[in-house]
């Protein structure tokens, strides 16, 4: 069984940024491929971005359109900890941030994809 537990949400100003955490309880974190979704009051949960499982080979990274450029994931397998470092923050990034995990390789960018779940943590970015 694997435990998520995100933080580094909170109201911040349209093109400030923040560094969301994931602590994962796993003993086998680096065979995990991570990603993070959001959603939105009233809208379906989307992808945002995911990392690859780093035991085998070097992960790979993935971005939505819509974060491309101004958000960076990554991982630290030492500290079992996946990481989104977003920047240029725009008031429609506003969501509820969740971290997930699949041992699953494809399709990354669907929510089916990943039988692991984090709480989530609150993102507001005032105008």
């Amino acid at each position: 069984q694997v435990q998520l537990v995100e933080s580094g949400g909170g109201l911040v100003q349209a093109g400030d940024s923040l560094r969301l955490s994931c602590a994962s309880s796993g003993r086998t974190f680096s065979s995990h491929t991570m990603g993070w979704f959001r959603q939105a009051p009233g809208k379906d949960r989307e992808f945002v971005s995911a990392i690859t499982r780093s035991d085998i080979s070097r992960s790979s990274t993935y971005y939505a359109d819509s974060v491309k450029g101004r958000f960076t994931i990554s991982r630290d397998n030492a500290k079992n900890t996946v990481y989104l470092q977003m920047n240029s923050l725009k008031p429609e990034d506003t969501a509820v941030y969740y971290c997930a995990a699949t041992v699953a390789t494809v399709p990354l960018l669907r929510t089916h994809t990943y039988p692991y779940w984090g709480q989530g943590t609150q993102v507001t970015v005032s105008s």
